[in-house]
């Protein structure tokens, strides 16, 4: 039996224990939020370092990832300083591997690979492997990073032009402290916001919490791209009208949860005591096929 951790900066309303089954292999994932208390999630990673066979950092990346290149931010890796033992990951394994084959690996469930008129992703800084995905099937795409992220009125179209974002601010996004780059929100409150991009787009995605946050009361007929999903929230997107919904992770007992928690898993299932590449996470989600759960909602 293997145990993996995600230790997450997030809110604790969303904590789970279950037991998966990799192949003949049990492994207990547990996430495990703390409302934003920075120096109680040094403490406990600290304490279960060499306890656990993998920890997750939940609610915050440690690193940015773009063509190839990686920018470590500061302020997070501070978190884990004095973890000696047990490998710690952020999900960004399973952002460019899962995420990047999602349509390729839901296609079975869906019947074929989908195409969009266009796509609406509020922040894609961590999730480049999906922002790609999208773009391949989908004639437009808008980045809401800098509005969502900066709170700057400037939406970004298309992938070439994000990248060339991405690339002048990930040396500055480096530097900055946990209050710029820890979502401190579970998403329940309402703020709708950018609703023009929300109505002209046949296809949203990213990450949850943000959705919930900014959707406007109608999303009506649209394709939704996410994950970290409960039962209520599926509830929530059907109510709001959304046609069907791809979670990039798999569901255990009601839930789909964060890349952290899942490559955490992941890497507790191998057992090599460290991170895992891109090639031997591909090679995992075939051989126990990992698969993204569709949910048809209307």
């Amino acid at each position: 039996m293997k145990y993996a951790v995600s230790v997450s900066l997030g809110s604790s309303s969303r904590n789970k224990k279950v037991e998966v089954k990799f192949k003949e292999e049990t492994v207990i994932i547990k996430r495990i939020g703390l409302d934003g208390d920075i120096e109680k999630a040094k403490r406990l990673y600290e304490e279960l370092d060499g306890k656990v066979d993998a920890f997750g950092m939940g609610g915050i990346d440690m690193t940015l990832r773009l063509d190839g290149k990686e920018y470590p931010l500061k302020a997070p890796h501070k978190l884990i300083e004095n973890v000696k033992k047990s490998p710690v990951v952020d999900g960004r394994g399973l952002k460019n591997t899962l995420e990047r084959r999602v349509f390729e690996l839901a296609a079975p469930k869906l019947g074929e690979i989908p195409t969009f008129s266009q796509a609406f992703i509020p922040l894609a800084t961590d999730r480049i492997g999906l922002a790609t995905a999208i773009s391949e099937v989908t004639e437009k795409i808008i980045f809401g990073d800098l509005m969502v992220g900066l709170g700057l009125p400037i939406p970004v179209y298309g992938i070439k032009n994000f990248k060339r974002v991405a690339r002048a601010m990930f040396p500055i996004v480096q530097h900055f402290p946990l209050s710029l780059i820890y979502y401190g929100s579970d998403g329940a409150e309402q703020e709708p916001k950018y609703e023009k991009y929300w109505q002209k787009s046949d296809l949203i995605a990213g990450d949850f919490l943000f959705m919930r946050k900014y959707m406007p009361q109608s999303i009506a007929g649209k394709t939704i791209i996410t994950n970290t999903t409960t039962a209520e929230n599926l509830q929530l997107l059907k109510e709001r009208g959304a046609r069907l919904v791809i979670t990039s992770t798999p569901q255990y007992d009601g839930r789909s949860f964060g890349t952290n928690m899942m490559e955490a898993a992941l890497t507790a299932y191998a057992g090599k005591g460290r991170q895992l590449t891109d090639a031997e996470l591909n090679a995992l989600i075939d051989d126990i096929n990992i698969r993204p759960q569709v949910h048809l909602l209307t």
